[in-house]
């Protein structure tokens, strides 16, 4: 069997499958540090993601999944850390707020830059290169394997599960590049820019509930690091930072926690965000000439948050998963 990409939603697919005894080959046109997965500020809360009903459940699974992990951070990468979203208050999260222990009404000593309401949490903060890493370990160890390998059709990815004996079996966890592997041109980009920074103190996560802006305010803490964010510019292709919006993205970020205005960049990234106007698919179908392909793509800026949850919903369409 082949998973079509190698970001966080391929590697879980295919960790998920291969840990249930199948024969896993993961083909992805990237390394991992290089996809949208590895820019990612990996903090765990559904954001832009639908539909709602069904990402409360992938969300909940993923969290308790994390919660576990965050008991070897060293190792896999996940923390849980304290931090508050401003700009929204606890009644008008969804549904899976009823899963986060300890969720409540931040205090107004805890909402820094003018703002009156927000929620406090412990949820997981993922440190996506050392996750992603730590995942592919784990599927060699389950027998899977990693190969560079751009797919130019589903198909010819049929075609090469066949020839290995798979059952002619492909899943598709290609983010936009399902937008051409579906195809599905629903599919389309949300381009995220971040700033690093050399961390001046910060320890707790800071969100600022955006509605539908193209300007994100976060502050993330990993280790050795500090992520500024960010940007949510629907349908933007652009991969090279700007400069404009790394000045105001530290400019916002540093509003909030002013030690931030002086602190050394480390890097400057972009990210693409595989968005779908119809929400995350999930969806098995038999191809012409047989051959079975199943879907599970369109996370959005939500790729880490449902990675378990989805990887198993996806698992259980696969013949023999």
């Amino acid at each position: 069997m082949i998973v079509v990409g190698g970001g966080v939603s391929g590697l879980t697919t295919a960790v998920v499958l291969a840990e249930r005894g199948l024969r896993v080959r993961v083909w992805t046109r990237e390394e991992a540090e290089r996809t949208t997965s590895a820019v990612a500020g990996g903090l765990w809360w559904p954001y832009r993601i639908e539909p709602k009903e069904q990402v409360a459940d992938w969300a909940a699974t993923t969290l308790r999944v994390y919660e576990e992990f965050s008991r070897r951070p060293d190792e896999t990468g996940v923390r849980l850390v304290p931090g508050v979203l401003a700009g929204q208050s606890p009644t008008a999260l969804g549904a899976w707020s009823a899963q986060v222990a300890g969720l409540r009404a931040a205090r107004p000593d805890e909402l820094p830059g003018g703002h009156t309401e927000g929620v406090r949490a412990r949820v997981p903060l993922v440190d996506m290169p050392a996750h992603l890493g730590w995942l592919r370990r784990r599927l060699e160890a389950a027998g899977g394997s990693v190969e560079l390998r751009a797919v130019r059709s589903p198909a010819e990815a049929v075609e090469a599960a066949t020839a290995a004996g798979a059952a002619g079996t492909v899943v598709n966890c290609a983010g936009l590049g399902a937008r051409e592997l579906a195809p599905d041109e629903g599919v389309r980009p949300v381009r995220g820019q971040l700033v690093v920074v050399e961390n001046p103190g910060v320890e707790t996560w800071f969100v600022v509930a955006d509605g539908e802006s193209s300007r994100t305010t976060y502050l993330l803490p990993q280790p050795g690091r500090l992520i500024l964010g960010g940007t949510a510019e629907d349908g933007d292709w652009g991969t090279e930072p700007v400069p404009a919006t790394a000045e105001a993205i530290v400019a916002r970020c540093a509003r909030i926690r002013p030690e931030v205005a002086g602190a050394r960049i480390l890097a400057h990234r972009v990210g693409l965000r595989p968005a779908r106007a119809a929400g995350v698919r999930i969806e098995r179908e038999t191809l012409p000439g047989g051959g079975t392909l199943v879907h599970n793509y369109g996370h959005g800026g939500a790729g880490v948050t449902v990675a378990w949850g989805c990887a198993r919903a996806a698992a259980a369409l696969v013949p023999g998963g």
